[in-house]
């Protein structure tokens, strides 16, 4: 694999440029130091790690900045390489004389995530926890800021790498009794590995499962509130929103296309999702309208069943929410609206979209449904699936795991079940980067920003 040369020195903007900001250029590589050294108002080049130093960045004896300048000697750094990060003034004049400055004295520009990758390859850290590093960047709520700072911390692939080494250790059996073929001999107790694999594939359908709540906390939950017309959803998401976002009207029918807003609760990000009123209609605008929302419904994980109790039983509730047609997985919340008109019994909360009455209870128990999904796992909250990639992985693992048991159970011999095992390393491996491709890697950090 044609991985960036040893030799290469790199250089990027790392931080937003901004009036009033502080721009920050990182260089990474061998020749770090001896760049900076060249353009630095004071000598540097015996310079220790985690040292600060003030000075100036001079440009053909010009000042071109005064600057914070920090220098980290590899293997001590982010890359484990020799580093350079200077603070500079935030005037994007400023940032790019330097940076062409830079690159004139021999640095290169690096690519999108080359920071992250180098930190990889050096072994700084694997695969996945890079991949985490781009969660954080993008992190937009307290939520999937704490799950990608879990990840990138090495909690996942901790747990995939002691999956990987039981599963491995078995598999050197495996491979060692095919040496031994003619004379009939098991090195690899039956009842232990079959009740390794079925431990195996019970965890790896559990952090299936999770990607459902990761994904959801990582790009924010989607929400969807429904209800037939005039059941105040419209004023519900504005009341959620605290502005009037969508339109309100005692005209029913009114909402005929969804509006998406976000709105966090508890450090938790939700999509909330307007729908128009679901009901039979000969208004083709309405009936696709009415469509569109069914199909939000059963996308969303959470949903917001919101009625006029005056209006429904706690039978005709249930039996409009099973008309949905929703997964198994996904949380209902029947709540009942007008509770400044109407007090009497209700199926589920009884709010007031309108005055805002019990909105505060209403936020809880959407936190409550969403924390639910992790309710009974049997670990912790930091190995949770986020990330597309590994659940692809995670699935073909499975579906081995599954082969490899079924040959066990079935007495074929052990050099076909090793095949599949194989292949569940293989997919194992894939995910924190023990196993990767140029190709795959390239994707990867292909996503990132320059100067990360």
């Amino acid at each position: 694999m044609n991985f960036i040369a040893a030799q290469d020195t790199i250089v990027a903007i790392s931080t937003p440029q901004g009036l009033g900001a502080i721009g920050m250029i990182r260089i990474s590589g061998p020749d770090a130091v001896a760049i900076a050294d060249r353009v630095f108002s004071k000598s540097i080049g015996d310079a220790r790690g985690y040292t600060l130093h003030f000075g100036q960045i001079l440009k053909e004896s010009r000042v071109l900045d005064e600057v914070l300048l920090t220098v980290f000697r590899g293997p001590r750094s982010f890359t484990r390489e020799d580093v350079v990060e200077i603070s500079f003034h935030g005037s994007s004049y400023i940032l790019r004389e330097a940076l062409d400055l830079f690159v004139m004295h021999g640095a290169r520009l690096a690519t999108a995530g080359e920071f992250t990758q180098r930190a990889y390859l050096n072994g700084a850290m694997d695969l996945a926890q890079a991949e985490a590093v781009a969660d954080l960047i993008a992190s937009s709520s307290a939520q999937a800021h704490h799950l990608a700072m879990q990840q990138m911390r090495g909690g996942i692939s901790r747990e995939l790498q002691t999956l990987r080494g039981r599963l491995l250790d078995f598999t050197a059996l495996l491979e060692l009794e095919l040496d031994f073929g003619e004379e009939d001999v098991e090195f690899a107790d039956r009842k232990q590995f079959d009740d390794l694999l079925v431990e195996m594939i019970g965890r790896i359908a559990e952090l299936i499962r999770s990607f459902s709540f990761g994904n959801a906390i990582k790009e924010g939950v989607p929400t969807a509130i429904v209800g037939r017309p005039n059941a105040g959803k419209s004023t519900l998401l504005n009341q959620l929103l605290q502005d009037n976002r969508a339109i309100v009207s005692a005209v029913p029918g009114t909402t005929r296309d969804s509006i998406e807003e976000r709105l966090i609760i508890d450090g938790i990000e939700f999509r909330l999702q307007d729908t128009a009123g679901i009901r039979d209609t000969q208004d083709a605008i309405e009936a696709e309208g009415v469509q569109r929302s069914i199909g939000l419904a059963q996308k969303a994980s959470l949903v917001i069943y919101l009625y006029d109790p005056q209006e429904h039983t706690a039978d005709a509730i249930q039996s409009a929410i099973a008309e949905l047609g929703l997964p198994s997985a996904t949380k209902v919340l029947p709540v009942a609206n007008k509770a400044d008109l109407y007090t009497g019994p209700s199926e589920g909360l009884n709010i007031s979209a309108k005055t805002g009455e019990h909105i505060a209870a209403l936020k809880e128990a959407m936190v409550t449904a969403v924390r639910s999904y992790w309710e009974g796992s049997s670990q912790p909250e930091a190995n949770i699936i986020s990330n597309a990639r590994h659940l692809q992985a995670l699935r073909q693992t499975y579906e081995s795991l599954l082969a490899a048991r079924e040959g066990l159970q079935s007495g074929i011999s052990g050099d076909l079940v090793a095949i599949d095992i194989r292949d569940a390393l293989y997919a194992l491996g894939s995910i924190t980067g023990e196993i990767s491709t140029e190709e795959v890697l390239g994707v990867i950090f292909g996503k990132f920003c320059i100067g990360k």
